[in-house]
């Protein structure tokens, strides 16, 4: 990813976009209109279209990426020159403004174009960082086998609760129905661990309690094996307590699995929809212009 986004065909679109927004920056400096720098002018027309085919270019990226079959590049090139390239447009939507900026649909523009820049850029951030991560808690495997591992270790679990009988195998079942791997947006996001279990007696009196990190069934498992006196149990206590601990590790990776994957597609419901609003002011911009100008 790094390769191919960041130093793809030797940074080509860096240097294009380099050039293109110091263009930009020459040619303001050495214009000289008889009024305040603003769009309205031959620089601020010119620049306006600029950044106008900026807009479309890079909102282009969506439907090539999508273009299988497209011989028009490939989708790391179009990628690359997407990220460098909108960076350029800060610039030249800038300069194209005159730096005048006011309660309009010009501005609304400006500021939407923005928001879409530096939700790109977070995207970028968020695409150098996690996959490897993702990769590395996934230990080679896919979240479908992973969660078939977690369906064999409940089924491990709730055996050798069966096998001690008493309150073994309710507790192992409430823990196991309890287990929480979803929830809301921002408890994915945020990591959090809503699971919970039913305990009996002293231990709980049947109440749900937090079981974050499966901490609380730890715990009662380790009363029950601090109590036991007769080795067999014990020996069955510590299989049972081995299985939950694994289980534990597995569901750690799969709330860290979901937080990175939801991290991954979070700033597009920023980016998307602001792309979307700045092509609809893009075109009410430049209606008002050439209506009003």
């Amino acid at each position: 990813m790094q390769e191919s986004l960041l130093a793809y065909r030797r940074m080509r679109y860096l240097w294009a976009a380099g050039a293109l927004a110091a263009a930009a920056i020459l040619a303001y400096a050495l214009h000289r209109p008889p009024e305040p720098p603003n769009g309205g002018t031959w620089l601020g027309y010119t620049l306006g279209g600029i950044a106008a085919a900026l807009v479309l270019l890079l909102g282009a990226f969506s439907i090539r990426k999508r273009a299988y079959a497209s011989t028009l590049g490939s989708v790391r090139g179009w990628l690359s020159a997407h990220v460098y390239l909108g960076l350029a447009l800060l610039v030249v939507m800038t300069l194209h403004a005159g730096f005048q900026f006011g309660w309009n649909v010009h501005t609304l523009a400006y500021a939407l174009a923005c928001v879409v820049v530096a939700s790109g850029i977070v995207g970028v951030w968020f695409y150098l960082r996690y996959p490897e991560q993702m990769s590395r808690n996934r230990a080679g495997e896919t979240r479908e086998q992973m969660l078939a591992e977690l369906a064999d270790l409940d089924r491990l679990c709730a055996k050798q609760a069966a096998a001690l009988g008493g309150e073994f195998p309710d507790v192992i079942v409430s823990a196991r129905d309890r287990a929480a791997l979803g929830g809301s947006a921002w408890a994915i996001l945020a990591g959090r661990d809503r699971s919970r279990v039913v305990l009996p007696g002293a231990h709980g009196g049947g109440h749900a309690q937090p079981n974050a990190g499966q901490s609380r069934l730890v715990d009662w498992l380790g009363h029950e094996l601090a109590g036991s006196t007769d080795g067999e149990r014990t020996r069955l206590i510590h299989e049972l307590m081995a299985l939950v601990n694994t289980r534990r590790g597995l569901l750690e990776r799969l709330r860290r699995d979901a937080q990175i994957r939801g991290w991954l597609d979070a700033w597009l419901y920023v980016h998307v929809p602001a792309t979307c609003a700045l092509l609809a002011a893009l075109a009410a911009h430049v209606l008002v212009v050439f209506l009003y100008w």
